[in-house]
């Protein structure tokens, strides 16, 4: 999961602002370093003379526990393992950040056949509990009907559609996520955690250490990143493939953007076709397993007349008739308001306006579950998003219970699902929108065994399936085509609460790892 802003998502915001910060890579060894230098020893972490360090508030030690599933065609026999990987200073041994983990391992397989699958979550600063018990770990939490609300039962149920039936899981939270700490607190380490590159680095460290320490290099390796952790996904198989000499077999990316660019302000055509799709599967109400099928007319207008006419312009009156019928067709909006509008819906006017006249507000993460306005006779309302700040209490509650009860590891702190600061104080690198699109290409024509799925919720607005499909578009076959495919399921940017969603991003899953 995914960006924390109830208007329009901070990570976007953040990501169109030219923060004109250059970021210094972290070396790609067992201990971050900074510019190819050691960070700056403070007198609070500077080894005393012959004495062994102890980090401040670090975690606790590994615990590992074994569990059985029983589910409704076959019973798994797993344990857990819920952890920190330390990251010190190269040169001087300062303990930087305690990067928390949990890994579910199948324990009647053999390990250098097993495949492992390394997950993360977006934000950034989302913990990785959305995937774990929102889609893909053993347990679930229900994320639909009674259960979407702040004060939800955390309780958990078994996931029947567990990966854990084909690969091993490890979660990681990085540094201000979940339980992960900085142990720094040195400013220039606090950048380079926060930056598109330093993360990058910080993770493909900590997934070498995590195959070492667990003697798990001859296994099959898989990455699996939703919203922000899907962009990351390319750019950190490259990273490990480049620096840390760790092959990747496949990806999966859940709701990512591909190149932030395509989503930059008002005066970017694509930002409005790309959307016009989602807008139209709310208004038709689409779900289940293919709603695409039902876009066909919605996709053809938005990738050519649409965009015709938008770049046409506001002086040409016949364009702006033209999009404005087509557009309030489309969404279901006033055609007056359309109108208005020039055919340019953007998501916090089609977020309010679809039922204003009810008081309701829809999500952007889905624009087919709404909410309650605060304000519903106010020009413009501050709301809560009715499904991102309703999901984030129980999952939090749900995650610090399962790993104090279940896996017998207490961190006395409190869960990080979805840390704002990191958002805000996060460093873009340049003038220029991040992309992943060059790591795409890279790794897909480096390796033709390499399979990547791009799986989107046809209601999210957030991040937009047309989006993904117009840049895959843009990708040459470099062989076989079918090596990079796109899945779109009903539901939104979390389209895994669905059921029917969620299993059948189970078996598109398996093909990956199976390399089908």
């Amino acid at each position: 999961m995914t960006w924390s802003a109830p208007w329009v998502s901070a990570l976007i915001l953040a990501a169109f602002m030219s923060l004109g910060v250059t970021v210094a890579p972290l070396a790609a060894q067992d201990h971050p370093r900074l510019n190819g230098k050691a960070a700056p020893a403070t007198a609070e972490h500077a080894p005393p003379a012959n004495k062994s360090t102890v980090p401040p508030n670090p975690l606790p030690p590994p615990a590992i526990t074994e569990h059985t599933l029983q589910l409704p065609n076959f019973t798994l026999h797993f344990k857990a393992k819920a952890g920190a990987i330390k990251l010190s200073n190269a040169e001087t041994g300062a303990p930087l950040a305690d990067i928390s983990y949990v890994a579910f391992l199948r324990d009647d397989t053999d390990p250098a056949k097993r495949p492992v699958t390394f997950a993360f979550n977006g934000g950034p600063g989302a913990g990785s509990a959305w995937l774990d018990l929102g889609a893909i770990g053993p347990w679930r939490l229900p994320l639909i009907g009674a259960g979407r609300t702040p004060s939800a039962d955390p309780a958990t149920v078994p996931n029947v559609d567990t990966w854990l039936d084909f690969t091993d899981l490890v979660f990681i939270d990085p540094p201000g996520t979940g339980y992960s700490r900085m142990l720094s607190k040195n400013d220039a380490v606090r950048k380079q955690f926060y930056s598109v590159k330093g993360d990058i680095d910080t993770l493909a460290i900590v997934i070498r250490k995590w195959l070492t320490e667990n003697k798990r290099l001859e296994s099959p390796k898989f990455i699996v990143g939703e919203s922000y952790g899907g962009f990351r996904a390319p750019k950190l198989a490259y990273q490990l493939e480049d620096n840390e000499g760790i092959g990747i077999k496949g990806l999966v990316m859940i709701s990512p953007v591909l190149d932030f660019a395509w989503f930059d302000g008002d005066n970017n055509p694509l930002s409005y076709a790309t959307r016009l799709p989602s807008f139209a599967a709310a208004a038709r109400d689409l779900t289940g397993p293919d709603p695409r099928q039902q876009l066909a007319d919605v996709e053809a207008y938005a990738s050519g007349p649409y965009i015709v006419d938008l770049l046409r312009g506001e002086r040409d009156p016949a364009a702006l008739a033209r999009v404005s019928e087509k557009v309030a067709k489309f969404t279901g909006l006033d055609p007056a308001l359309v109108r208005r509008l020039g055919g340019r819906i953007d998501l916090s006017t089609f977020a309010r306006e679809r039922e204003r006249a009810k008081g309701r507000v829809s999500s952007f993460y889905d624009a087919l579950m709404t909410g309650y306005d605060p304000f519903p006779y106010s020009a413009r309302s501050e709301y809560s998003d009715p499904v991102l700040d309703a999901l984030k209490t129980p999952l939090a509650s749900a995650m610090a219970n399962i790993t104090a009860t279940k896996l017998n590891w207490f961190v006395n702190a409190r869960y990080e699902i979805l840390n704002e600061n990191i958002n805000k104080e996060w460093q873009w690198g340049g003038r220029h929108p991040a992309e992943a699109m060059t790591d795409l290409r890279r790794i897909l024509a480096l390796d033709p065994h390499l399979h990547v799925l791009i799986a989107h919720g046809v209601t999210d607005e957030v991040t937009p399936y047309f989006a993904s499909k117009m840049l895959i578009d843009q990708i040459p076959p470099m062989g076989d085509p079918d090596r990079l495919k796109l899945a779109v399921y009903g539901g939104g940017h979390m389209f895994y609460a669905l059921d029917q969603s969620r299993a059948a991003l189970h078996k598109d899953a398996l093909q990956v790892i199976e390399g089908k």
